[in-house]
């Protein structure tokens, strides 16, 4: 992942330097703005930066704007971004002093709606709309209406000057000399040789202001392109949505890739349940079974002999008792919903009450009614009932004792799970009483994470207290009833 967006980024660093075109030069520019007012010969600003003669054969872009403070009613006036040549009046661009309108002055011809040779109205989105409904072919200048003019000069050696003159012209992204409309587009022919640049109003009114002045070898100079709307902006962003698209198949890949192992741990654990139901069906029943079947022989076989009939039948009794008990677990296991902490505490109540059913020894549940809906892997749940089953067996038929209590509470993320009998109690270091199946409980209770704590002596009764880590709440705690066993 790192190497191939590192990858990315050095194409794209690459791609940057390589594609990189060449942009046009600004040769000058006077960008403030500058109030030009009675100046009738004007003077120049542009100190012998820049100049073309009748030699040259290149093109240059001119770009300034305007706001004119004279009204239309002022004329007549000029004012005029003039081209100078050893103080010769070459072209000007602004308005001629008899054309009444946006036009271009000391042209080498005569526009067709001009009166004077040398003027040349120049073409306008917004032509004037004179009496009589006839369409006037220029723009009247007015205050508080700025344009920007750009007119473009391809020299001819020896010759007249091709001008092309574009009044407010898009100059958005995307715009060129070539996609400009027609009818801002005006073309002629002048001398265009400079080596000064003035600025020049005559005549009446209070002037035009001049601003954002430049001279450039390409129009593309005068584009005004905003960062989000460059080729490398947008090359950048698609690489960003790129990378950002192979993380999301990685991550999605990554996901897919958890879901499928944790499909594969879920078909385990169900094999692993699947195996030990099938263990369960062969040890506990079928040794059951098994039991009964031969006890049913020794019946028959004693069947004149009372005393032994009356022993057989209460040991088959016994058998089957033990039998329907292991049933009830394997279907309590394979029942649907009770794989929760609530299932475990009621299934502990349900078997509680039916071992010490008819028993002199007395069993008490404290299970409380606020225990967290939680849901227990299937080896999880059968480990705890199997450690809490043991420990009340082994209530019953060892400890001698009248009563037994059995509480579960939880704390913290923590289930602890107590059996606790009055009985004479035992010695845990003795192997006789070892053999009670506390080592399978304790390997039960390792195999979980959790810890069989047993507190007992002789004479002492005995405590058998499991602790365990609870998996994380799935959902809300639900109300739990408490069952009071014998």
């Amino acid at each position: 992942m790192l190497r191939l967006r590192l990858f990315f980024c050095g194409a794209f660093a690459f791609l940057l330097a390589a594609a990189t075109p060449a942009r046009a030069v600004i040769l000058w520019s006077d960008l403030p703005s500058r109030v030009i007012h009675a100046t009738p010969d004007g003077t120049d600003i542009l100190g012998g930066k820049l100049k073309r003669d009748d030699a040259a054969s290149d093109a240059l872009y001119f770009c300034f704007r305007v706001d004119p403070l004279s009204d239309p009613a002022d004329e007549p006036y000029f004012a005029l971004f003039q081209l100078v040549e050893t103080n010769q009046m070459r072209l000007g661009v602004g308005n001629a002093p008899e054309a009444w309108g946006y036009s271009a002055a000391y042209t080498s011809e005569i526009g067709p709606s001009n009166k004077v040779f040398g003027e040349f109205n120049l073409r306008s989105a917004h032509p004037e709309a004179a009496p009589m409904g006839v369409t006037m072919p220029y723009e009247l200048p007015s205050h508080n209406q700025p344009r920007t003019i750009v007119f473009k000069v391809q020299y001819v050696p020896k010759g007249e000057d091709l001008v092309t003159v574009w009044l407010e012209p898009h100059l958005t992204h995307g715009a060129t000399a070539e996609n400009q409309p027609d009818n801002i587009t005006t073309k002629f022919k002048a001398n265009a040789s400079f080596d000064e640049i003035r600025l020049r109003h005559g005549g009446n009114g209070n002037g035009w202001i001049f601003s954002n002045m430049a001279v450039a070898t390409s129009f593309d100079d005068f584009v005004v392109t905003r960062f989000w709307e460059t080729w490398w902006f947008r090359a950048l962003a698609a690489l960003a949505l790129l990378l950002w698209a192979f993380g999301a198949m990685q991550v999605l890949q990554r996901r897919t890739f958890q879901r499928q192992l944790q499909y594969a741990e879920q078909q385990r654990a169900v094999e692993r349940e699947r195996a030990r139901i099938a263990q369960d069906l062969h040890d506990d029943l079928g040794s059951q079974l098994t039991r009964i079947s031969l006890l049913g022989g020794l019946l028959k076989a004693d069947k004149y002999n009372p005393e032994q009939i009356e022993a057989h039948a209460g040991k088959i009794s016994q058998s089957a008792d033990q039998t329907v008990r292991s049933l009830e677990e394997i279907v309590w296991a394979l029942r649907p919903g009770s794989d929760t902490l609530q299932s475990l505490t009621d299934y502990v109540a349900h078997f509680a009450n039916e071992l010490f059913e008819g028993d002199r020894l007395r069993c008490r549940l404290d299970l409380p009614a606020d225990l967290p809906a939680l849901a227990l892997p299937p080896e999880m749940r059968h480990n705890i009932f199997l450690i809490i089953k043991e420990a009340l067996t082994n209530a019953l038929k060892h400890s001698a004792a009248s009563e037994a209590l059995v509480q579960a509470k939880v704390e913290g993320d923590k289930l602890e799970l107590t059996v606790r009998d009055n009985g004479r109690g035992f010695d845990p270091t003795r192997s006789r009483d070892a053999g009670n199946g506390l080592g399978n409980m304790r390997r039960r209770a390792q195999a979980m994470g959790g810890n069989l704590a047993v507190e007992t002596g002789p004479g002492r009764g005995a405590v058998v207290r499991l602790t365990v880590p609870l998996p994380m709440p799935a959902s809300p705690p639900v109300p739990h009833m408490a069952f009071n066993g014998k």
